[in-house]
């Protein structure tokens, strides 16, 4: 048998620990680490800065959906529903194989919405109208079920 890479194309979105969410797209699931780079005066000229690990960094996520009939849900999430501060949500996305099983489990801790956009209008078009949603959080792990 063949050991093939994973289509994409294959996954569930759980926010908040809730039923799985049908998503279109899911993007931005990126983390780095950034570098610090260190010389001193006794350092020759030509010598390149020392370097080492700093800050972790992690890139905002993007979710897409078709707009579904009477479905505020992500504009009901960034406004809170009228409340100040914000409401944080743990979100997991699963990779998934033909079989339906789990391959690569993402684990985003604390997300919560910066950005809402609804979909391009346009009088001639064909398209569903689709839906976004920009995250940021506080940190992803990625885990092999």
């Amino acid at each position: 048998m063949a050991n093939y890479p994973l289509p994409v194309f294959h996954f569930s979105v759980s926010l908040g620990g809730g039923a799985p969410i049908g998503f279109s797209e899911v993007s931005g699931l990126s983390q780095e680490v950034q570098a610090i780079e260190y010389r001193d005066g006794l350092m020759s000229s030509t010598t390149l800065p020392l370097k080492s690990p700093g800050l972790k960094k992690a890139g905002n996520i993007t979710l897409k959906r078709g707009m579904l009939t009477a479905n505020n849900e992500f504009y009901d999430w960034l406004n809170n529903k009228g409340n100040p501060g914000v409401e944080r949500r743990d979100i997991t996305i699963t990779l998934l194989n033909d079989e339906n099983n789990p391959v690569f489990v993402w684990s985003v801790a604390q997300a919560w919405p910066v950005k809402i956009e609804g979909p391009g209008l346009k009088a001639t078009g064909n398209e569903t109208a689709i839906e976004s949603i920009e995250l940021v959080h506080e940190g992803i792990t990625l885990k092999t079920a």
